[in-house]
């Protein structure tokens, strides 16, 4: 079993909660990450619905309640020397990727804000692979990939690769690629950077495609308000479940893009973390390139919305629906199959969302609600090219 995991990222909403997890179960962790995150919401304004302990104070409370520590290295994976001493100091036997810029809209903010998403995740990830094949060569990289890769085929989605029939000549290829935004394309770009290492130089590798995540409910979080992850709301960084929830919460309508037909794969943070070690503790071998679609269920974004109004309703909210321009670029009504075997073969034990969650996501905005700016809701990134704003009515409620 591997025991030194290095998990890149380890500040961020997926990054501390991994950490906690596999501290917790004996592994010995560091985390890496260069708090751009945190940066991103002292710029803009923008905070958690959960105030958020800074990574020091959050790394030494963990020392300080289970007697485990986990390290901390401040930087970036795109500085290469900063990032080769880490890589020689720790050792790892496994290294779980979540270094990157991850929201689609901050990457279709400007051509600044989509250089950096590119810069930072393609740049961010080869500069891994150097690192593995010059200072961790049997190390297993698990590299947290998106369904957005896949975008909405008119097809099944495998997993990972598909076999293909030509004019009477078969092949196992890659999935078909259609991601609808920079963020999403730099993903693809790592895809291929990764397989082609795994080809030439013999890493192992394993690409977890994965879907949303929702709760922030944790065993270890539990243990102090301190160790929170991260609740994020707004229109950048927050996911539409969240973002229905914290609406709920302040009677401000929930704001369902477009048809809401768009369908969308998820997954509970609790599968996340096991997820990711079911993989640690199942390697890829040596020159392996392999994907699991790291999914459990999917819903569309108007089924979210009426699981939210329902529920909301049933807690004494009055809360209503309201249908707006989609400020995305996207196929609003279309097929979608998600194939997902693999992870469950080796014992994911799936968390289905149900009512409880929705009510504790709603309760957490109720009992933050000094911290809400509904400001932030309201989509403000356009992926079209005649705008940068979305034009559309502004409601009376806002």
């Amino acid at each position: 079993m591997s025991k030194r995991v290095l998990i890149l990222g380890g500040d961020g909403y997926l990054g501390w909660a991994q950490a906690m997890y596999l501290s917790e179960r004996g592994y010995e962790v560091a985390v890496l990450d260069n708090m751009a995150r945190r940066q991103f919401d002292l710029n803009e304004g923008f905070e958690s619905l959960l105030p958020i302990a800074t990574l020091h104070r959050r790394a030494a409370l963990w020392h300080t309640l289970t007697g485990k520590t986990i390290g901390v290295y401040a930087g970036d994976v795109c500085d290469y020397e900063f990032l080769s001493r880490a890589f020689q100091e720790f050792a790892p036997d496994a290294i779980v990727h979540h270094g990157e810029q991850r929201a689609a809209p901050y990457s279709m903010i400007d051509r600044q804000h989509a250089v950096y998403t590119q810069y930072n995740n393609v740049i961010g990830t080869l500069n891994v692979l150097y690192a593995i094949k010059e200072f961790a060569p049997t190390a297993h990289l698990v590299k947290l990939g998106t369904m957005g890769e896949y975008g909405t085929p008119n097809i099944d989605i495998e997993e990972g690769f598909i076999e293909i029939h030509h004019n009477g000549r078969s092949d196992l290829l890659p999935f078909p690629k259609q991601p609808g935004s920079f963020y999403h394309l730099s993903k693809v770009h790592d895809s291929h950077n990764i397989m082609f290492t795994c080809k030439v130089w013999g890493i192992a590798a394993t690409d977890l495609n994965q879907g949303i995540v929702y709760d922030v409910q944790t065993a270890e979080a539990d243990r102090h308000p301190d160790l929170a992850t991260r609740y994020d709301y707004d229109q950048i960084y927050g996911t539409a479940l969240n973002r229905f929830c914290v609406q709920a919460a302040v009677g401000f309508p929930l704001t369902v893009y477009g048809s809401g037909k768009q369908t969308r794969s998820y997954i509970n943070i609790k599968d996340t973390v096991r997820c990711i070690e079911l993989a640690i503790l199942n390697p890829a071998k040596a020159g392996e390139y392999r994907v699991f679609n790291q999914i459990t269920e999917w819903f569309s974004v108007m089924e979210l919305a009426e699981r939210v109004h329902r529920v909301a309703g049933e807690m004494g909210l009055a809360v209503e629906l309201n249908q707006i321009a989609n400020p995305r670029v996207e196929s609003e009504n279309h097929y979608y199959n998600v194939k997902h075997s693999k992870l469950v073969e080796l014992g994911l034990e799936p968390h289905l969302l149900d009512d409880n969650v929705i009510r504790r996501l709603i309760q957490i905005a109720l009992d933050h609600r000094d911290r809400i700016n509904t400001q932030q809701i309201l989509p403000s990134v356009s992926w079209r090219k005649t705008s940068n704003q979305v034009t559309a009515t502004e409601p009376a409620w806002a």
